[in-house]
């Protein structure tokens, strides 16, 4: 069948200006190249390493905000084009939460976890973010920590979590420290 292509950041979330990240691009078919697509128009042919190519955004300016897409070419036919992925860059004035995972790092497939990502701030909502994943979580609420339960094999991962105030302008904090949760 014809390949997809997943598109992710690396790391996830929002972005400082000054700060960097990477643009993850995967294919399951390797011998074709990738190009980079911001909106519609074309940026990059990315370098790639076996089935996997990236593009480093460093020293990031409100100019790199905006939509980014992938395509796969074999041959300068297009196979395949990923799902858009949102970059966004914001002044980060927020302190960083702390992300922490009940009941621990390590939990059986089918098992409850809980994932708890605190903040000093009172009015604030929270994404969580798994590395890999161009969807990110929005928390629930609960007693000033932001919550997600139930995992599967799947939900195996590096986590990080990032608030936002919700009354007036929006204002991000800084990115979590990551977590990574093995799912045996």
């Amino acid at each position: 069948g014809a390949p997809t292509i997943s598109i992710f950041l690396k790391p996830p979330g929002v972005i400082a200006p000054g700060g960097s990240t990477t643009i993850c691009c995967i294919c399951q078919r390797s011998f074709g190249k990738f190009v980079l697509y911001k909106g519609s128009r074309r940026l990059h042919t990315l370098k790639q390493s076996g089935s996997r190519a990236e593009f480093s955004i460093s020293n990031a300016t409100y100019e790199d905000r905006g939509t980014y897409n992938c395509h796969y070419l074999e041959g300068g036919t297009v196979l395949a084009r990923s799902d858009e992925l949102e970059v966004s860059v914001e002044e980060l004035r927020l302190p960083r939460p702390s992300l922490s995972v009940l009941p621990g790092h390590e939990v059986t497939a089918g098992a409850d976890v809980m994932f708890c990502c605190t903040t000093p701030h009172p009015s604030t909502g929270c994404y969580l973010y798994l590395e890999g994943q161009i969807r990110a979580q929005l928390l629930s609420r609960e007693q000033g920590d932001h919550n997600f339960s139930h995992v599967q094999k799947g939900d195996g991962g590096r986590y990080s979590c990032q608030c936002y105030t919700i009354n007036g302008s929006r204002e991000w904090s800084a990115v979590s420290k990551t977590l990574d949760l093995v799912v045996r």
